[in-house]
């Protein structure tokens, strides 16, 4: 790692302090009191930062699962959040155990880039929040005031680190702006006037709820959507880092190490959690590369709750949301909106769809509708490419050669190759430079030798796989395989299973 202890010590007080206003923010959007918010930032964050798969990655109480669970909350009461937490947890684990962290990896690259554009706007548009009182917007001078402090914030930030890297430019700013407020008395809004942060160290408590198939079933819709959309996160944000970083997390230790995280969670008052982007990249832009820096992030937070809830409340809400757009100007992937005419339309599409699903939904459908949106683009532009080539053999005999993969998408192409009308009486279709890929494939055979078999011509099957073979009905009257020649390759199907 290219960053010494101090850096992480820094970093982790930097995002400690950015830490706060958004567990309150999201504890309110959960409809729960801020310091069960707190409280799940500090276990989420702490154990993450031990257990989990990627230093440096730093995670709590997420709106993501906030809004998710509010629902639950307002129907069934706070306890059932904490049973559907455990139960998101160990869900969790039994993804990390089954292995299933690997399947990031079939987040195609523009899936990610539209993720994280998404999430930049999302962070960017989740700060006006802070430009309000109740819900009437501030104006006159304590507008104009905010907006100074936030530029003075962001211009430190920028700045600071041509005269010294050796503290972060970001607690440079917290400290320089809440110290400017406080001895110039200006008026603005400050973390104080959102919460009280005072309490005490988080107590284990067994969710109060009757045990049963009842419970089971009412917490379990709720626990399956947290843990997949805390897992996406996680290992999405996880994805970024290592691209950022040019090093490489652990997707399942990190979904063990989440799981963990939720369990404990739920065990001592807390809203279940996973990885914030936008805390995650503060923290490798203040240079928090290490396990270091999480671990201080969490106990810093637990220390603001114990010992200096009067301190932090003293912190203006602009040094933060000045920090936040910062965040949001390194997160957002400013080359993409240059290289939209200069790639396929189809990628551009995802990018542009994927971004605009992620502000407009959450992070778990956006990434849900970009896979799919790239797998049907894939599909279509591979099923355009099974073509055939035709010859007369000596004895009149039409040989069609197929090039390219017969799967789903190219099913249609490859029926529309046949003229079986015009066809003599004897065909051969020859399948040594093309691979049946799925049922689909099978299916669509099967559907043109019945068109030959009913026009009564004689079709044959050349350089068929033994497991399509088997699977087609008809075969024995219809395939003529000469098993010497046959690629040795398999094709999914559930007898294979």
């Amino acid at each position: 790692m290219d960053s010494s202890l101090k850096d992480n010590i820094l970093s982790g007080l930097t995002v400690a302090l950015a830490l706060v206003p958004e567990a309150i923010a999201f504890s309110f959007v959960a409809g729960v009191e801020p310091l069960i918010g707190l409280y799940t930032a500090f276990i989420i964050g702490i154990i993450t930062s031990i257990f989990g798969g990627r230093p440096g990655m730093i995670s709590g109480a997420t709106g993501a699962i906030a809004v998710v669970v509010v629902e639950l909350v307002i129907s069934n009461g706070i306890e059932y959040l904490f049973a559907a937490a455990i139960l998101m947890g160990i869900l969790q684990i039994l993804a990390g155990v089954l292995k299933l962290g690997k399947f990031i990896r079939l987040v195609p690259h523009t899936v990610m880039i539209g993720f994280v554009n998404g999430l930049a706007m999302v962070i960017f548009i989740s700060q006006f929040e802070q430009f309000k009182v109740g819900h009437e917007w501030i104006t006159g001078s304590e507008l104009y005031i905010m907006i100074g402090l936030i530029l003075l914030t962001m211009v430190i930030i920028k700045f600071f680190p041509k005269i010294t890297k050796a503290v972060p430019s970001t607690l440079v700013a917290i400290i320089a702006v809440t110290l400017l407020v406080k001895f110039m008395n200006i008026n603005t809004k400050t973390v104080g006037d959102l919460a009280s942060i005072s309490g005490g160290l988080p107590k284990f408590h067994i969710p109060n709820v009757p045990f049963g198939l009842d419970l089971i079933m009412t917490i379990l819709p709720y626990s399956v959507v947290m843990a997949i959309i805390g897992l996406i996160e996680s290992l999405m944000t996880m994805s970024l880092i290592d691209d950022t970083t040019g090093t490489r997390g652990h997707g399942n230790k990190e979904c063990i190490g989440q799981g963990f995280a939720n369990v404990v969670c739920g065990l001592f008052g807390g809203m279940g959690g996973c990885a914030m982007i936008g805390q995650s990249m503060l923290n490798i832009q203040s240079g928090g590369k290490r396990r270091a820096s999480g671990i201080t992030a969490a106990l810093s937070l637990l220390a603001f709750i114990l010992f200096g809830s009067e301190l932090i409340s003293m912190i203006p809400i602009s040094a933060l949301v000045g920090i936040m757009f910062i965040v949001v100007i390194g997160t957002f992937e400013w080359s993409s909106l240059f290289m939209l005419n200069k790639i396929p339309k189809s990628d551009a599409l995802v990018i542009l769809v994927v971004s605009v699903v992620t502000v407009f939904t959450n992070l778990a459908v956006s990434v849900a509708i970009g896979i799919i949106l790239s797998a049907l683009v894939f599909a279509w532009n591979k099923g355009k490419k099974i073509t055939s080539t035709t010859t007369i053999e000596e004895d009149g005999v039409k040989v069609y050669i197929l090039d390219g993969p017969l799967f789903f998408g190219s099913a249609k192409n490859f029926l529309d190759l046949f003229n079986v009308n015009d066809d003599p009486d004897k065909v051969i279709i020859d399948f040594l430079n093309s691979h049946v890929h799925d049922h689909s494939a099978i299916e669509a055979i099967n559907s043109l030798t019945s068109k030959y078999l009913s026009n009564g011509k004689d079709i044959h099957l050349r350089h068929l796989s033994p497991e399509c073979r088997e699977l087609l009905r008809n075969a024995e009257e219809i395939v003529n395989v000469n098993i010497l020649e046959d690629p040795n390759y398999h094709v999914a199907t559930d007898s294979l299973a």
